[in-house]
């Protein structure tokens, strides 16, 4: 099982930009499903893009053209570039990893932005 560590998040205008990190550490990241959800107040924990073991990307419709997944298995770390920010991009970021029977969760970063 592997530990995660979001950081990145912060307060942004809208059509800015932030870059968010999921680090982790544990063995056998490299073959993990790692994916980023968000939640917003009062609203349910939806995933936001996830990318497989070998780079193939999934987006939720709302983000698709303004965010990217990317992975750097050297260092361990999933980013999440988000472009182009709206007021309703507005959340907490967590980041999970999933691998057979194992599922390990982030504790969350806080994204704001304003209009």
């Amino acid at each position: 099982q592997v530990s995660l560590v979001e950081s990145g998040g912060g307060l942004v205008q809208a059509g800015g930009s932030l870059r968010l990190s999921c680090a982790a550490s544990g063995s056998f990241f490299s073959l993990y499903v790692v994916g980023w959800y968000r939640q917003a107040p009062g609203k349910q924990r939806e995933l936001v893009a996830d990318i497989t073991s070998g780079g193939n990307t999934n987006y939720v419709d709302s983000v698709q053209g303004r965010f990217s997944i990317s992975r750097d298995n050297s260092k361990r770390v999933v980013y999440l570039q988000m472009n182009s920010l709206k007021p309703e991009d507005t959340a907490v970021y967590y980041c999970n990893a999933r691998r057979l029977s194992s599922l390990s969760w982030g504790q969350g970063t806080q994204v704001t932005v304003s209009s």
